[in-house]
């Protein structure tokens, strides 16, 4: 079968609601340029869609290039994954002749996609280069992709072309796998490969016959040894790596004797390491782990975060900047500002921590400037900044600490951003003034009286990501007319705001 070309599938994506047969409700999502937002790769091309019903984006997968037993392939793996809830895969759908497409390169005018759920994220190789200076963001990343390969590694499935461009990192850090198109499922046991994926990252010798559920080890190991090699020298991917893979190559896989990265690094003085590159050195010779335990791919989580809390032997030892705002020795934590100082403050670039009480009863305080580089803010960090209007919390931020806003009664609006997870008991507790509050889409639980007396708060918008909602959190919210909640979500948010029902609008 021939299959038109993108300009093609462009032009019937721009008039969806007349080339789709179900999927009507959608609308392509369109860069500044007014050019449908799109991505493609050597089977198929990706739109961003929305459902002006519901507001959920989905992808809209096209094929410009046959791929033989494509279709047979997506029903398997669709009932292979249909009644069950991975935490690394997205839902979708084989849909065949769903859109239309005026093509001179085929006689067929309809021609299946692939519907899937649409992550908003980065591939991972643009996630490591983005975040190359941030040694923290780097030790994450290796240990979640050591989570993933455990996972992987225990399924009867395997994804089949495990490269960077096919792992997207999105804002919480959390790892989704994406393209389908060479996935093996039980079902297709004694079948050949559709596709051996990229030569940068496969076992040399894979061939077609080669397809079971060991034929991602290969790229799971070299991956996480590059990985944790970029994170103990991340100017290795400057000197051994390139723009389309990470540090190895097919080339050194052809000849591991030849490899230089190898002598360069080992041994090494990091036992993970050491390890991580006996795993490689064993697949490489095997084709695949099936004799080694899957735990030995587990690396250790990073250490926490710095603490919020602040100690006697902390001040003893603190720098103090022109406004005697005191910060840590090595000025990573912000410690304590001054009841008497500016009315406007930018904190220090490079501070990571917002300490317990930090700006606790600061009247003076308007407006201050937060550094992408914060990633905590500690308990009653700015508790009773009553003058406080406007704060702008950068995406590094994953903590907000309990009673973290409370009674900022001036403060009118916040944006909280999609990197934080929960929101703390109190956090917003008297923030008479705020009218609106956006709950981020991965938020998973809100605290006790998190929002109670907001008595101007009329809006509230949650997320379907939340599954814990703790007594009093919106209690005294007077001006409260609508909780806005994700279509079919409503039973859950009846139980979780059981006195809210009447307010609860699906969108």
């Amino acid at each position: 079968m021939n299959y038109p070309l993108i300009s093609e599938y462009v032009e019937s994506i721009k008039l969806a609601e007349d080339n789709f047969a179900e999927l009507t409700a959608l609308r392509p999502v369109l860069d500044a340029d007014g050019t449908p937002v799109m991505s493609s790769g050597n089977f198929a091309v990706v739109f961003k869609m929305r459902d002006v019903e519901t507001g959920k984006l989905y992808a809209v997968r096209c094929f410009h290039r046959e791929q033989a037993g494509r279709a047979e392939s997506y029903k398997l793996i669709a009932e292979e994954l249909r009644d069950t809830s991975f935490p690394y895969l997205v839902s979708f759908r084989y849909m065949e002749g769903e859109l239309f497409v005026d093509s001179e390169q085929s006689q067929e005018t309809e021609f299946p996609v692939l519907l899937m759920d649409w992550v908003e994220g980065v591939t991972l190789d643009k996630y490591l280069r983005e975040h190359l200076a941030d040694q923290r963001s780097l030790d994450l990343l290796v240990y979640r992709f050591s989570q993933l390969a455990v996972w992987l590694m225990q399924q009867s499935f395997a994804h089949g072309d495990l490269k960077p461009d096919n792992i997207l990192v999105r804002a919480d850090g959390s790892l989704v796998l994406v393209d389908y198109d060479g996935m093996f499922v039980p079902a297709m046991q004694g079948q050949q490969a559709r596709e051996l994926g990229s030569p940068d990252f496969r076992h040399p010798q894979r061939t077609e016959d080669d397809f079971g559920e060991r034929i991602d080890d290969f790229s799971i190991v070299s991956m996480l040894l590059s990985l944790k090699l970029i994170a103990l020298h991340p100017e290795y991917l400057e000197e051994y790596g390139a723009s389309d893979r990470l540090l190895f190559s097919a080339n050194d896989y052809a000849d591991l004797s030849a490899c230089r990265l190898l002598k360069d690094v080992l041994p090494s003085a990091d036992a993970e390491l050491n390890r991580l590159s006996a795993l490689f050195l064993l697949c490489h010779s095997t084709k695949n782990l099936a004799h080694a335990s899957f735990m030995l791919l587990e690396v250790e989580k990073p250490k926490a975060q710095l603490s919020t809390k602040v100690t006697d032997e902390d001040l003893a030892n603190a720098w103090t900047d022109e406004y005697d705002v005191i910060y840590s020795k090595d000025k990573k934590r912000l410690l304590e500002y001054p009841y008497w100082s500016l009315p406007n403050y930018r904190i220090l670039g490079g501070t990571e921590v917002i300490c317990d009480s930090a700006f606790y009863n600061c009247e003076c305080l308007h407006e201050i400037i937060v550094p992408a580089s914060v990633t905590s803010i500690g308990w009653g960090a700015f508790r009773d900044c009553i003058s406080l209007r406007e704060i702008f919390l950068p995406a590094s931020v994953t903590l907000i600490g309990d009673i973290a806003f409370m009674g900022c009664s001036s403060l009118r609006e916040i944006i909280i951003p999609d990197s934080v997870a929960s929101i703390g008991w109190g956090a917003f507790r008297d923030c008479s003034s705020l009218r609106e509050i956006i709950i981020p889409q991965f938020v998973t639980s809100i605290g006790w009286g998190a929002f109670e007396c907001c008595s101007s708060l009329q809006k509230i918008t949650l997320p379907a990501s939340v599954t814990f909602i703790d007594s009093n959190a919106f209690l005294g919210c007077s001006s409260l007319q609508k909780i806005i909640i994700p279509r079919q979500t409503r039973e859950k948010f009846e139980k979780l705001l059981p006195e809210y029902k009447d307010k609860l609008v699906e969108q």
